[in-house]
């Protein structure tokens, strides 16, 4: 994985208490830091939240866990007959449904 390159540059600003509390406000709301969230809005990118995302990945790592775990016992022999086929029904739905979320997102 490539590193960050490191930050360096320091902006400095004068704000209005109110307006300062509201840009902090946006940004825990994002899930950001503040000086992520400013660089963001600065560049002109724009944030999206997707609602209930977490939910869908936390599922899916689950499938995902179970299925490498099922995989470690068929490779050990512990498993003579492995139906995974409702497993990886579900994993594959839950897959698409990310897919969908990233293709509307983007």
């Amino acid at each position: 994985m490539p590193r960050e390159k490191q930050k360096t540059d320091i902006i400095t600003m004068r704000i209005q208490p109110e307006f300062k509390a509201i840009i902090q406000q946006k940004a825990r709301e994002a899930n950001m830091t503040l000086t992520n969230y400013l660089c963001i809005c600065g560049l002109g990118q724009q944030i999206v939240r997707v609602g209930g995302l977490d939910e869908v990945l936390h599922e899916l790592k689950a499938q995902g866990r179970n299925l490498n775990q099922l995989t470690t016992l068929a490779h050990m022999g512990k498993l003579k007959v492995l139906r995974g086929d409702d497993l990886v029904e579900g994993y594959a739905k839950l897959a698409a449904q990310v897919s969908e979320l990233v293709r509307m997102v983007k």
